[in-house]
């Protein structure tokens, strides 16, 4: 090799060195700005450099809601307060009563807890730079079934003997291959060890490690403990039995007679309930009616597609509703009031095309403008209960339906899965005036939207000039007139664990 070739060799290995250098450091250097960026703490040591942080103010975190107040901090039980007057529901209750209510609630609530609340809910932080794999989510077995724990592994070398152990506390661990001699210890166990000189085999084995479900749950979770040296990786495995599909046949044709069924509840107001159904059968001849009736004096409604059920007179508002429901036979079922009335502008095949294209459970629409459209959330509280706030509005808009909203509770008009309100039901002991109560018990449990570009009527208020009309209206007001307040608050209190609902006057 000529001196010249040397030393371009030098120069160009020179310049491959230095660059290489420069980009270690600018690496460094901006993964240093970076951690300073992002550090979630308020003090930090790195390289020697401390970095303090001061929280941001409450006020300036309101992006992180979408309820429009400050975001709030995690703490041990909810506040009542949220810029509204409130009151605590446990003072709608006599003072004599509080003392044994409270302890009824208690053992309710411990009982409840107990059958629905699962580990998956434990938070489980997996630990920086732990030799161990496994599977952070997905893996289920059917209850007293068993199946390979997938992904299980060790990746450590330099051991003169390498021991993992496995432990559960509701099912037990076996292996699907044979395994040499002492090897494994505790086959058929809630724990089981494994031990090799060599990482291979104690890795061959790991492949392999079942986990039978020894205790029949049909929603539960068990959460496994796998631990090599002061390592610990813990991961969950859901222990479900699945739920058979409920399908509603929509039939050859999958007309709206086929999809839809209309559900209404009627007291002391035939007339009303007549013209509603006039007005439906201008648009919709064929369509099934069903009417829940609690009239002390009955009449017979006649028509073609009409199911009339009677109750014992004045059972109430919701026990109608669950009435009705229950006689659906369609994949969906819209309720109305029966002194409504359809026009033009109710296409009921607009609310049946939002809930056979979107995952929404339920969705409304707009009698005559109002929509009564609110949020609700829930804020786990203590012993003494849990908070339940309402505020008017929507949370976004419905991809695809431009004239739709997602929100919590809508107006008493709306279409909805007929398996979800069955899921959810209308509390019986709601006679006179409810509706919201059916959105709070099915908070969690239904998707709720609603469309402003559906519309149906609502008739006159006023008092009729025929006498013995008059009459039956003044009698269905005096009805409607009897408060369930306190009942309601009590309601709440107990079946829902809530001491206190903020933002509703009702």
């Amino acid at each position: 090799m000529t001196i010249r070739t040397q030393s371009k060799t030098f120069w160009l290995l020179f310049m491959l060195v230095a660059s290489v250098t420069f980009l270690i450091s600018l690496y460094i250097n901006n993964s240093i700005i970076l951690f300073r960026t992002i550090a979630p703490t308020e003090k930090n040591i790195t390289s020697g450099i401390i970095l303090n942080f001061n929280f941001t103010p409450k006020e300036n975190l309101s992006v992180l809601s979408p309820y429009g107040k400050h975001w709030l901090y995690p703490r041990k039980a909810c506040s009542c307060e949220f810029g509204m007057k409130s009151k605590l529901l446990e003072s709608y209750f006599k003072k004599k009563d509080k003392v044994s209510v409270k302890k009824r609630r208690s053992l309710e609530y411990a009982h409840y807890k107990k059958r629905n609340e699962l580990p998956l809910k434990q938070i489980i932080i997996a630990e920086a730079n732990s030799p161990l794999s496994y599977p952070s989510q997905g893996v289920e077995v059917k209850p007293l079934y068993s199946i390979v724990i997938p992904g299980l592994g060790v990746h450590e070398l330099q051991r003169e003997i390498i021991t993992v152990t496995l432990k559960a506390s509701k099912g037990v661990f076996n292996t699907i291959v044979d395994v040499p001699e002492d090897s494994v210890h505790g086959s058929g166990e809630k724990e089981m060890t494994i031990t090799s000189p060599s990482l291979d085999i104690v890795n061959a084995i790991l492949k392999h490690v079942t986990y039978t479900s020894t205790v029949y749950h049909i929603n539960s979770a068990d959460l496994v403990h796998f631990q090599f040296e002061k390592h610990l990786a813990i991961f969950s495995i859901a222990i479900r039995q699945p739920t058979l599909p409920r399908l509603f046949d929509p039939g050859p044709a999958n007309s709206i007679n086929s999809l839809v069924t209309i559900i209404t509840k009627t007291f002391y107001r035939y007339h009303k309930l007549q013209n509603l159904i006039n007005s439906i059968r201008a648009f919709y001849p064929e369509i099934q009616i069903i009417i829940a009736d609690d009239n002390k004096y009955t009449e017979k409604i006649e028509g073609q597609n009409i199911e009339q059920y009677f109750m014992p007179f004045a059972k109430g508002w919701f026990a109608g509703r669950n009435l009705a429901a229950s006689q659906v036979t369609t994949k969906y079922l819209l309720w109305v009031d029966d002194d409504f009335f359809f026009t033009k502008k109710t296409k009921i095949e607009k609310l049946v095309d939002v809930l056979e294209n979107t995952t929404l459970d339920l969705v409304g629409a707009s009698v005559n403008g109002r929509r009564f459209l609110h949020k609700l959330w829930y804020e786990q509280g203590d012993d003494d209960g849990d908070c339940l706030f309402l505020q008017p509005g929507t949370y976004q808009a419905l991809d695809g339906f431009p004239n739709c909203e997602i929100t919590s509770c809508v107006v008493n008009f709306f279409m909805a899965r007929t398996e979800k309100v069955w899921s959810v039901g209308f509390d019986p002991r709601l006679s006179r005036i409810a509706h919201p109560e059916f959105f709070i018990d099915g908070l969690g449990q239904l998707s709720v939207g609603s469309c402003s570009d559906v519309v149906i009527g609502h008739q006159s208020k006023g008092e009729p000039s025929n006498q013995t009309l008059a009459g039956l209206e003044k009698t269905y007001k005096t009805f409607r007139r009897k408060s369930q307040t306190i009942f309601k608050k009590s309601l709440y209190y107990f079946k829902n664990h809530l001491k206190c609902i903020v933002g509703r006057n009702r």
